[in-house]
């Protein structure tokens, strides 16, 4: 089958998961381990005179990362929009939250179980929940309103990854799904209080709509493989190089 020029659902998920890789570099190693580790920690020591230089990668590798997650709204709108058990599609995300806790905690906190932050997958779930909920209530204003509230007050409450500003994302690039140009103006627009993360609707302009051969389960069972793995390294693997 001939597919149409432009970059597919899997070709945007695969940026999206290598963004969010290089991203976490920064936040599940180098911050948790290094930086607010230094000196009384695992690592133990003091290297005060590599301290700016560190600084400096950090927020470099934090920049790359950024367009990461507008991207994973938007296919979260995308998923929404075309999955046929949106029941099973909010499931498999609450599942998946769950299960990435405990490797979030222990990536960007240094702990089994930290309540003061919960992961991505959180924000995702009560974002799919919200403009499940917009959908069914189709042109009433109010509802679509109060949905967007309770959806973002949840979020903050629960402290999840990008909290009610995600929710927000979420519902702007389902409200303005069908309209490409507002949606990556608006959406860029929106989240340019992070230098780098509005280059996302770039690639998501490019998108043709098609969803494009991709190993489903893999893209979730990455987010908390990686994380567990970079916490292995900054347990176990840095003390070893350092000390």
């Amino acid at each position: 089958m001939k597919t149409k020029a432009g970059i597919s659902g899997s070709m945007l998920k695969w940026i999206a998961v290598l963004l969010m890789a290089v991203d976490h570099v920064g936040a599940g190693i180098v911050e948790p381990y290094v930086l607010n580790a230094w000196g009384g920690s695992p690592l133990g020591g003091t290297f005060s005179e590599s301290w700016n230089e560190i600084l400096a990668i950090d927020q470099i590798i934090r920049y790359i990362g950024r367009p990461s997650f507008p991207i994973f709204c938007f296919l979260l709108v995308q998923g929404f929009v075309h999955t046929h058990n949106v029941k099973k599609y909010a499931l498999r995300l609450f599942l998946f939250a769950l299960v990435s806790e405990i490797p979030f905690d222990l990536a960007l906190h240094i702990k089994v179980f930290h309540w003061q932050n919960q992961n991505v997958f959180f924000t995702l779930f009560i974002g799919l929940l919200v403009i499940w909920f917009i959908q069914a209530r189709q042109n009433a204003l109010w509802a679509k309103l109060a949905g967007l509230l309770a959806g973002a007050v949840l979020a903050d409450a629960l402290h999840t990854d990008y909290g009610a500003f995600g929710v927000a994302l979420i519902v702007l690039l389902y409200l303005l799904r069908n309209r490409k140009p507002a949606q990556c103006i608006l959406g860029a627009v929106c989240c340019a209080w992070e230098l780098t993360a509005p280059l996302a609707f770039v690639p998501i302009w490019f998108y043709n709509g098609e969803r494009g051969r991709q190993p489903r389960w893999f893209f979730y069972w990455f987010y908390p493989v990686h994380l567990l793995l970079y916490s292995f390294i900054g347990l176990y693997v840095l003390p070893a190089l350092i000390l």
